[in-house]
């Protein structure tokens, strides 16, 4: 773990536009020689979850999908497109209530307004889906790198997120690998000498939302962003991003389902 808490640089990758099928370590290899620079020990590479999904081939033209009825009663009801809502209903755990132009979903354990589909930085009348297993695709991203450049690098797959009550997005991790992506500061002190009980750091995310201000949310062409001397845990393996159940939510637990 890196204790320099004043050394952390970040630098963002801008790449070729990314196309279904492309292998996304090439995409990387081509961007760090255009740059001048390549991934060393304990960096960390943050990339756009629709940079990742789109090689994955989750881009889905919205012409070949026909929605059920069900698609078109919540469709009319948070007024989205019906074919939209097909696929947000195919992606998601639930549905359990929206606001006009997004329905608010848990897909894969986590809050995400239309399932994480998104139809910005896709090609007209198409959109794009999550990564199917963003975990599994960042150890694959993680191994590719490391066996090309010969250094031990940690891989975050990140998305943005409202908050709630909090106008604008802010970073979340959908996986990673090479890093813990929680750190438990359980037990430790703070400036008094008060005992942690509760606090355990979202490491992962907050370094997605740092990335995002070099990422941005249009045509920047910046799907990745290398992190270097971040004070974060490097592991050997693939830690699960944590989850906890609905119930133990202090959001989603007080929601009233209507």
């Amino acid at each position: 773990m890196n204790n320099s808490y004043s050394s952390m640089q970040m630098f963002g990758i801008r790449t070729a536009l990314i196309k279904p099928g492309d292998d996304i370590v090439e995409i990387l290899s081509d961007a760090f020689a255009s740059a001048g620079m390549h991934p060393v020990d304990n960096d960390i590479l943050v990339l756009a979850e629709s940079a990742v999904a789109t090689a994955e081939e989750r881009v889905v033209q919205l012409c070949n999908v026909n929605p059920g009825n069900k698609a078109r009663e919540f469709a009319k009801k948070y007024e989205l497109d019906a074919r939209e809502m097909e696929l947000i209903l195919q992606e998601c755990d639930d549905v359990f209530g929206g606001v006009p132009g997004a329905a608010l979903t848990i897909t894969n354990g986590t809050l995400s307004p239309n399932a994480g589909i998104d139809d910005s930085n896709a090609p007209d009348g198409c959109v794009v889906l999550l990564p199917k297993d963003a975990q599994k695709s960042a150890a694959l991203i993680r191994a590719g790198i490391e066996k090309r450049y010969s250094c031990h690098v940690g891989v975050i797959i990140g998305d943005s997120r409202t908050q709630p009550l909090r106008l604008g997005c802010v970073g979340i991790a959908l996986g990673s690998s090479g890093i813990r992506p929680v750190e438990d500061a359980r037990g430790s002190s703070d400036l008094f000498g008060k005992t942690l009980h509760i606090t355990q750091k979202a490491v992962a995310d907050n370094l997605v939302s740092a990335s995002q201000v070099l990422m941005g949310e249009a045509d920047e062409g910046v799907p990745c962003v290398l992190v270097r001397g971040a004070p974060v845990e490097i592991v050997e393996g693939a830690v699960e991003m944590p989850l906890f159940s609905s119930d133990e939510c202090m959001y989603y637990s007080n929601i009233k389902r209507k």
